[in-house]
Order: C-alpha cells, then sequence, then structure tokens
C-alpha cells in the first residue's frame, strides 16, 4: 500500500533531491515487500517516497536508501520518537556516503543491506530487526515488572513494619485495611474479626470492626453476623480461602452466598468487584477477614456514579489477590499478637483491680482511695505536660507512661496485704478486745472490794459493831466503785484517737499505779504497761511500734511488685509505688531518699496521697478537711520540705481535684471547694 502525503509533487521533489535512481529503488523495494508471503502477517505502508514501513504490532522497521542519511534526515523526523523509544529501527539501503554508520547506529540504525536487495535479503534484514525491536521491549518489560516488583515488595516491607509495630487492635485493623486498599487500587473496604472459641467454627460470630470509603464517607458502627455460607466474609471465614468477585450484582443462581444491596442503596453507592481474603493465625485459624470493594484504575478516581463505575471500576485480577493473600499473612499474625496483647492488657488492668479490691476489702476505712490518688496523680501528669513556666516544662508522656503511673499509683498501698489486719483497722488506741478486757478487769476490781467489804462487815457484826461503822464500810464501797467507773471513764476518753493532754496523760499514770486482788489472791494492777504505753499515744490511734509496721506496708509494696514480670514497659511499678512516703529532705520512708533520688512520678504520688488523706470523708477516725485547707496544708508540706513545690503548684493551677468530680469518678467527698 502506497501513501504519499504531497502526492506527484512530493514525489518530484525526492526525485529531484535524491535522484531517481533512489525513488526507482524504494518503488522496487515496496514491490518486493508487498509481495512477499513471509510478510503477509505484517503491514507494509509508503509514508514518503524515500521510506517503507513494515509494521509488527506496535513495533516496526523503517527502510530508507543510504543516500537519504546524507542529504535528508529531516523525512525521518516523525519517526524520531519511535527510533529513540525502541519502537522502531532503521534499515538502510546501501551505506551512507560518508560513512557515518556510528552516528546512524546511535539513532536507532538496526540494519544495512546492498543497493540492490533481493527478496531474502530484506527479509532478513525486516526479521532481525523485529527481533531485536521484540527482545528489547521484553526487556523494557521485564525491567518495568522488576521496578514493579521492587515498589511492591518495598511497599509490602514498609507495611510489613507498620502493621507489626502498633499494638492497639483498632488502630491496627485501620492500617491493616488502608495498606490492603492501597497496594490494589480498592476504592473501599471493611474488616472483620472472628469471635468466639467454640471448635465448630459455625458457632462463631463475625464482628464487623470497620469500614473505608473513598468515594461516599458514611458512619458505620459495629455490628456481628454468624460464620455461614450465606455471606460472602462468613463463606471465606468457613472455607479459609478468598473469594475474587467481577460483580457481586451479577452473581450465579447457584451461588451459596449472596449480596445484600440494601446497603448500598442506603449510602448511595455502588458495589461492584470484591476480593475476600482470610487472615490466618500462626496455627492457620481464621482470626479476620478482610473485604475490598471496587478496583479502580485511577487510584484518584471518585465513584459518584454509576457511569463513574463502569468506567472506572475492574476486576481485582490475579497480581491483587497475591499482593493481599501476602499482606493477609502478615496481618493475620499481627492481628493475633494484637488480640493477644490485648487480652494481656486486659488480664493485668483484672490483676490491678483485683489487687485494689483485696487492698481495700482488707482496709476499708480506706476504700477508694488508691482509685482517687491514681485518678490525682494521672491528672497532675497531664496537667505538668501543660505546664510551661516551671522546670518540669517540656515534660511528656507516652501512654505506656501514663499507664505505668496509673498501675504505681492503684497498688501504692498493696503492701498493706502484708500488715496485720487488727492494726490496718484500728480505729482508736486501744483494740476493742484490750478495752473489754480493761472493763472486765474493772468489774473484778469492784467485785473484790465488795468481797473485802463483806469480809469487814462481817467481822464487826461477830464484834457487835455500831451501825454506823456497817453505814461507813457501805459509803466506803460506793466511793470505791464511783472511783472505778471514773477511771474507766478517763481510759475511754483517753482511748480516742485525738491529742493527749498532759493532764490526761498524768491521769492513766495515776490509774496505772492503782491496784487490787484478784480472786486468786493475785495483786493486779488496773493498767498493763502495753497498755498504759497505748492510752499515751499522744497524737492518734498508733505505738510507734504499729506505726512502723504500717509504714512497712512501702516495703512490702516495693517488694511484692518486684515478684511480678511487668516487661519493659512497665518495669517501674514498682520502684515509683514502693518511694510514695519518701520525702525532699531525706526524712522520709523507707529509705530516706533525698529529692534528686526521688522519682517524679513518686513525688506526684505523694502530691496525691496526702490530698485524698485529708479530704476523703470515709475515714472513720478523723474528719474530712475542705479544700482550701487541704491546698493550705499542702502548702506547709512544701515550707517543710516534704513535697516538690513546682507539683503543688501545678496541682492547684491546673485545680487537678476537679478529675473527683467527674462523671464515672470514684466516690470523693470533697466537703468544700476553693471556687
Amino acid at each position: 500500500m502506497s501513501f504519499f502525503i504531497d502526492g506527484a509533487s512530493d514525489v518530484a521533489r525526492s526525485s529531484a533531491r535524491y535522484g531517481r535512481d533512489a525513488l526507482t529503488t524504494m518503488n522496487i523495494i515496496e514491490a518486493r515487500l508487498t509481495s512477499d508471503a513471509r510478510l503477509s502477517d505484517r503491514t507494509v505502508v509508503r509514508p514518503h517516497p524515500m521510506l517503507v514501513t513494515v509494521r509488527s504490532d506496535r513495533l516496526f522497521a523503517v527502510l530508507a536508501p543510504g543516500s537519504l542519511w546524507d542529504r535528508g534526515r529531516e523525512v525521518l523526523r516523525p519517526f524520531a520518537h519511535k527510533l529513540a523509544s525502541g519502537e522502531a529501527m532503521l534499515v538502510l539501503i546501501g551505506s551512507p556516503a560518508i560513512g557515518d554508520v556510528t552516528g546512524a547506529l546511535n539513532r536507532g540504525l538496526g540494519a544495512l543491506v546492498s543497493p540492490d536487495p533481493s527478496s531474502d535479503e530484506l527479509y532478513v534484514a525486516i526479521h532481525n530487526v523485529c527481533e531485536l525491536l521484540e527482545s528489547k521491549a521484553r526487556a523494557e518489560a521485564r525491567g518495568k515488572w522488576l521496578n514493579r516488583y521492587r515498589y511492591e515488595l518495598g511497599e509490602l516491607i514498609e507495611i510489613a513494619k507498620a502493621i507489626t509495630t502498633e499494638r492497639e487492635l483498632d488502630k491496627l485493623l485501620s492500617l491493616i485495611l488502608e495498606k490492603s486498599r492501597f497496594i490494589t487500587g480498592a476504592d473501599a473496604g471493611s474488616i472483620y474479626v472472628v469471635e468466639g472459641d467454640d471448635p465448630d467454627p459455625l458457632r462463631r460470630t463475625l464482628r464487623f470492626k470497620l469500614s473505608q470509603n473513598d468515594s461516599v464517607p458514611f458512619d458505620a458502627r459495629e455490628f456481628t453476623l454468624p460464620v455461614s455460607p450465606r455471606s460472602m466474609s462468613g463463606y471465606v471465614a468457613l472455607h479459609k480461602r478468598p473469594l475474587n468477585i467481577a460483580d457481586v450484582y451479577d452473581l450465579p443462581a447457584v451461588s451459596p452466598y449472596g449480596f445484600d444491596r440494601s446497603f448500598d442503596a442506603k449510602i448511595g453507592y455502588r458495589t461492584k468487584s470484591m476480593l475476600c481474603m482470610p487472615l490466618l493465625s500462626r496455627k492457620g485459624e481464621v482470626i479476620g477477614v478482610i473485604q475490598l470493594i471496587n478496583k479502580k484504575r485511577a487510584a484518584d478516581r471518585k465513584l459518584l456514579s454509576d457511569e463513574d463505575v463502569e468506567d472506572q471500576v475492574v476486576p481485582f485480577d490475579a497480581r491483587s489477590e497475591e499482593l493481599v493473600g501476602t499482606l493477609g499473612s502478615q496481618a493475620g499474625i499481627a492481628l493475633e499478637n494484637a488480640v493477644l496483647y490485648t487480652e494481656i492488657h486486659h488480664m493485668l488492668e483484672g490483676f490491678v483491680r483485683a489487687s485494689v479490691e483485696a487492698i481495700e476489702q482488707r482496709d476499708p476505712t480506706t476504700s477508694g482511695h488508691s482509685r482517687r490518688v491514681a485518678l490525682l496523680t494521672v491528672g497532675l501528669a497531664r496537667a505538668l505536660e501543660r505546664d510551661t513556666a516551671g522546670p518540669y516544662r517540656g515534660v511528656t508522656w507516652t501512654k505506656d507512661d501514663l499507664r505505668e503511673l496509673e498501675y504505681a499509683s492503684l497498688l501504692h498501698d498493696f503492701g498493706k496485704i502484708g500488715v496485720r489486719e487488727q492494726v490496718l483497722v484500728k480505729a482508736k488506741k486501744l483494740y476493742p478486745h484490750e478495752l473489754a478486757i480493761i472493763r472486765h478487769r474493772i468489774e473484778i476490781a469492784s467485785r473484790s472490794y465488795e468481797v473485802e467489804i463483806l469480809e469487814r462487815k462481817l467481822r464487826l457484826v461477830q464484834r457487835g459493831a455500831r451501825a454506823d461503822e456497817l453505814v461507813a464500810l457501805d459509803q466506803e464501797l460506793s466511793s470505791r466503785k464511783a472511783e472505778l467507773e471514773a477511771a474507766y471513764a478517763a481510759i475511754v476518753a483517753a482511748n480516742e484517737p485525738s491529742v493527749l493532754k498532759g493532764g490526761d496523760f498524768a491521769r492513766i499514770e495515776a490509774i496505772a499505779r492503782e491496784t487490787f486482788t484478784d480472786f486468786s489472791g493475785d495483786v493486779v494492777p488496773l493498767l498493763r504497761s502495753e497498755e498504759v504505753a497505748c492510752l499515751s499515744v499522744a497524737r492518734g490511734s498508733l505505738t510507734p511500734a504499729e506505726i512502723e509496721e504500717i509504714r512497712n506496708h512501702v516495703v512490702h509494696t516495693y517488694q511484692f511488685l518486684s515478684q511480678i514480670p511487668w516487661g519493659k514497659q512497665f518495669r517501674r511499678v514498682a520502684v515509683i509505688a514502693g518511694s510514695h512516703h519518701e520525702r525532699l529532705n531525706g526524712t522520709g520512708y523507707p529509705h530516706r531518699l533525698r529529692a534528686e533520688e526521688i522519682p517524679l512520678q513518686s513525688k506526684m504520688m505523694s502530691v496525691s496521697d496526702i490530698f485524698d488523706a485529708l479530704t476523703a470523708s470515709d475515714r472513720p477516725y478523723k474528719k474530712a478537711v475542705p479544700v482550701d485547707r487541704a491546698l493550705d496544708i499542702l502548702g506547709l508540706e512544701v515550707k517543710d520540705q516534704h513535697v516538690d513545690a513546682d507539683l503543688v503548684r501545678v496541682f492547684i493551677e491546673a485545680r487537678v481535684w476537679t478529675v473527683l468530680e467527674q462523671p464515672g469518678a470514684p466516690h470523693s467527698a470533697l466537703v468544700a471547694s476553693s471556687r
């Protein structure tokens, strides 16, 4: 087939410029090529009098006389891009006169033939050129495939890094879905998690966790559906193999699963192609299903109409299925780890809650104290992050840091399980049974005096004593009983955990010097030395030995919590909890640490612990202190170098105690407010 751009005039100009012999040669070349049966599957075209092209698909050879290279290269300009890109090669009929073969090679020369080539010579040249072009095309295709493979591999590696480092379940699921959609070009998708551990998969459920859609925003809420072959996700979970559907609206009549179009109608969307992939655990159990929807030709296009869907949506190809399968294997293990991490976290939370319950059961008088201290301490930590003026500006906390602080605060009194319960709940200076023994002793003393008076009466009667002498004995007994009751009243008064006055102490000492003769004839004091020691406590209800026992709860806290394998993220729980009674000036306990040795978290807990101890209304041995007064006392603690001044400042400025007034906070009767 001949095609002349400018008709006869073009032929005339070509004949004048390149010579009639060159034109005749190209006529002969065209004739031989069009008549060669071996080239019947190729297209021969004469785009210019001096050019003949032989096309095979998108690749072709351009034949031109050698003289054209000498003085007419502009004729080849329309083919320059094809020659440079490797879609075409040049075959010269005869060598260029100036011998510039190297230049021709650089510009796409593929073969040189004689000035008058035979059909065989032309066929071999064209065949070799086409083979060379196809080889180059295959090499380029392999290069592009290799680049694509490298890109996909790089993406999978980055995705693997991302999903294996994410531990929060909801964030991980969102990440898995997002990355799966990214590598497949899916417009939308959703993800399900298998719930239940029944050996029969049909008795388990699928929980719809989240959905993503680039075209239509909507509010997706969690719901459950049974693992059943009636739904596509259930079918995949049951059979552990993927489903790749070109159009979910055109399912075969014999399909065991169906597609509910009502959701599409509700949100104004058209679901077409779908790829469902199971997420498998290490043991090969299905723990989730990922559902990808509408693979698009162009990732940036939105599917806002049926026309958009028809124009843009294509089926998920084998490569997409392979990529999602690879990602699904990684995601399944990551999801399994996240579920396990969540279960461990819940188990740890349960252990902490049970421990707090155990503490409060042993010491009901401080019920709620541990939870309130945790709320206050975490609230102070958050307020500290916002502080821009003090020495702690720039302090930041990770989620694990705050959780570690919360655990340490909740368990700061855990060591009380190692303290005798009677000491923990001791509301007065004497234990109830000790006061009962003293009361019994007073009654015995009273009966003893009665016996003594009766014996004296009997002797007087035997001597014939006067009546007034007998009356005097009755008065003596009555007076003595009154003294004993007064002594007991003084003991009861001294037993209260209030501040003991000097006169009260002298009265107890006087009572302790009194004796009586018991029924065995032994002389017994009204008060034993250990009872005197208890009643002589100047402040509170605990003796020095009992105070030391209470203080040792911090040692027990550290020892007990150190036995728990908290892991790296919570490794300082025991140290933080065990240091909350240390003071900045080194007078605290149990280790008398100085300010620079006390963890910041412990310093914060000290402020919260003191504040709650002052304001709590659930202590039977004292009244709650108003907030204003509690803050004043914290100021005195700062002055005495017991607690950190900047932490107290932030506590007050941020009004941290208001976290206890929020809904859901543990009960705290703050009887007054500094508002």
